[in-house]
Order: C-alpha cells, then structure tokens, then sequence
C-alpha cells in the first residue's frame, strides 16, 4: 500500500495535540444509553422527582437525628419565666446539657416532671389525620411536642449549694454570697421569693426557679415532695438557649454569668 494513504509521524502528533487540546464533549442533559448501546431520550421530570425525593428523604433523616441528639424544640405554654419567655413562645433546646456539657447557675432548662409537679392532664383528642400529622411533624423536630409533662426554668442552685432567701436586702443568698438579679419579675414586691427557704443541693440535683417569682410553681413551691423540690439531672432535657419564634421575638437566652460570678462552688454532702 501506498506511503501516502498514511499519515506521517508529525501528522498523528499533531492530531493527538488538537484532539487533546480542543473543545471537550459536553454531556447532555435528558440523554442517555440503553442496555443495547442505543442513544435515546431520558424521562427529565422522573429524574427530578427521583432528586427531589432523595433530598426530601435525607433532609427528614438529618432533622430526626438532630432532633434526637443535639436540638429539641419546645413552646411555653405559662407565664412562669415572664418576662424572658411569655406564653406561646418557641424555644430551641440543646440536648447536650447536662452531658457532655455542663449545667450552669443561670441556665434556663427544659426538665420532665420529677413527680408531683404537674397535674395529670389527658391531652385533648384529636382526628385521625390530624393526630398522625402532627404525630410526624414532633417525629421528625418540625413541629414542638405538645407535652404535659415537661417544664422550663432557670437553674439557681448547684449540687453542693446552700441557698438562702431572703437576706435584710430582699436578695438570694447562695453559699454566703447575695446576688442581685436583673432577669427576675417581682410584680409589687421587693424581696426575690415570697417564700422563705434555707436549702443545700444534694448531688446530681439541682434547684430551680422561675423568672416570674411570684406566679410560678418551682423548687420552692415542692419542698414536701420525696425530691424535696431538687430535680435531679436525669430529668433534665437540656438547656434553651434561643427563642425561635414568633419572628418579632428571636433572640439568644442568656445564663447571666455576672450574677453568679463570685459565687463559689461547694461539694455536694455525702
């Protein structure tokens, strides 16, 4: 055969060069290749709706992992913690307080029931649909749980405390240190309780109190109870550490670490 129905060498590197170096194929989209090699048309909407679900699905496994193991949400159904949550407001809850992190004088915290707290309420019933709705909905963290069994107040006392109330000043007095605190509600009142008390936390316990000290059903108000008012660290949810609605009223919730900064720790009593 004939040198000339071949290319020279310099030829097929030049050929190579500019096959290398020239505009790629683009891969279209909506076309593909069946099991015999054949080039047809793709079905684009089942594609997407194949996307869409898949994404759904991952987005409702992400928020029932979050849901189960960093962020709760809660809303607040009294006026217990005026004026720093009020009624129908929604808070997000940090599940990893008490542990790995740890619980702090001044947190504001979700807490089920030690026994005795709460009276036994029967939620209302609902439709079908809407109970399984809404069923979903607190399954998945889109909607806050509708619980009658869980409360919100702020942490005064830790395991080891002595807490007083009231001094000459109308102050709480903890481990010998008064505090004065600016998150709290006293109405027509000067003193920060309207009843008396003189308490030591036990261990893994706390003691807790609402912000709205004179309308609010706490730590004080349970002395009599086997708790003997502490609520003990395994009933405690986490702490709320944002206000997520309604819109007009997102905002952090602070722990007031000032209040209590020369407060010092104590040992917990054998």
């Amino acid at each position: 055969m004939p040198d000339s129905e071949y290319p020279d060498d310099d030829e097929l590197i030049e050929d190579v060069i500019r096959h290398s170096h020239g505009s790629r194929h683009r891969v279209r989209e909506g076309i593909g290749v069946d099991d015999n090699g054949n080039v047809v048309q793709r079905n684009t909407i089942g594609l997407f709706l194949r996307d869409l679900l898949v994404i759904a699905a991952l987005a409702l496994i992400i928020s029932m992992v979050v849901k189960t193991f960093l962020l709760r949400p809660f809303y607040i159904p009294s006026a217990s913690m005026h004026d720093t949550l009020i009624e129908e407001d929604r808070v997000l809850v940090n599940l990893l307080i008490p542990a790995p992190f740890d619980l702090n004088r001044g947190d504001v915290v979700v807490f089920e029931d030690p026994g005795g707290w709460m009276p036994v309420v029967q939620p209302p019933e609902k439709e079908p649909f809407v109970a399984f709705r809404d069923g979903a909905l607190e399954t998945f963290g889109l909607k806050p749980e509708e619980s009658t069994n869980h409360l919100i107040k702020r942490v005064i006392g830790l395991p080891g405390d002595h807490i007083v109330c009231c001094n000459a000043y109308g102050q709480l007095v903890i481990n010998d240190v008064p505090i004065q605190e600016p998150y709290v509600v006293f109405g027509d009142n000067t003193a920060a309780s309207g009843i008396e008390f003189d308490v030591t936390v036990p261990e893994d316990a706390f003691w807790a109190m609402g912000d709205n000290r004179y309308n609010s059903q706490d730590s004080r108000a349970h002395q009599d109870l086997p708790t003997g008012g502490f609520v003990p660290y395994e009933n405690i949810v986490g702490r709320a550490f944002m206000i997520n609605w309604p819109m007009e009223r997102i905002e952090f919730l602070g722990n007031y670490p000032e209040v209590f900064a020369d407060v010092p720790s104590r040992e917990p009593e054998e």
